[in-house]
């Protein structure tokens, strides 16, 4: 379906010059003389890269049709990480450039929501927050805050993040998957 220049917005999917990209801001500009156009980030979907383009009316746009599916993590076999389909229980292969920063946050067993474009998988989707456990972390000094009061801990799946001082090893967090950052303790 073709859409105009003022239908843009933050998040859709667009297909563009013959690929999908994702519209990660735009900017209207409407001049004295001369048509308006939009300038946009845009995210290539199947390499992950960003591009700045000028988008006019004259320009063959389409809204993609994306559907989310339910995927499962079942493991990593050192050159990409594995995902089941829910429903089809059809497993597909996503290298690790693609994940982001979530790649170290993910468990085996642990669902996914995987973004799809005429059957084909392009994009997987972690929760924004999980629940994890601290495996490892030294023990925090009383007075010692000339760092600023946080400190290393190893979680569960292997990442390592900055958590204050007070937290110690078999604490629960709630840790943002996006920035991956300590959010709370979990009781």
């Amino acid at each position: 379906m073709a859409i105009s220049i003022g239908d843009i917005t933050r998040g859709m999917t667009l297909i563009y010059n013959g690929e999908l990209y994702e519209v990660v801001s735009f900017e209207h500009v409407k001049r004295a003389r001369g048509s308006a156009f939009v300038r946009a980030k845009l995210r290539h979907l199947p390499s992950g890269r960003s591009v700045v383009e000028t988008l006019r009316d004259s320009d063959h746009l389409e809204a993609a049709f994306m559907e989310n599916r339910p995927l499962q993590y079942l493991y990593n076999d050192g050159a990409a990480f594995v995902f089941m389909d829910k429903s089809t229980f059809e497993e597909y292969r996503v290298a690790p450039d693609l994940l982001a920063t979530f790649k170290d946050f993910l468990l085996e067993g642990m669902d996914v929501q995987g973004l799809f474009h005429e059957g084909r998988l392009l994009q997987v989707q972690a929760p924004s927050f999980l629940t994890l456990e601290v495996v490892e972390t030294p023990p925090g000094i009383k007075g010692d805050t000339a760092t600023g009061g946080d400190k290393p801990a190893k979680l569960e799946t292997g990442a390592t993040i900055k958590v204050p001082l007070f937290i110690r090893v078999g604490d629960r967090l709630k840790v943002d998957t996006r920035t991956a950052s300590y959010v709370e303790r979990v009781s």
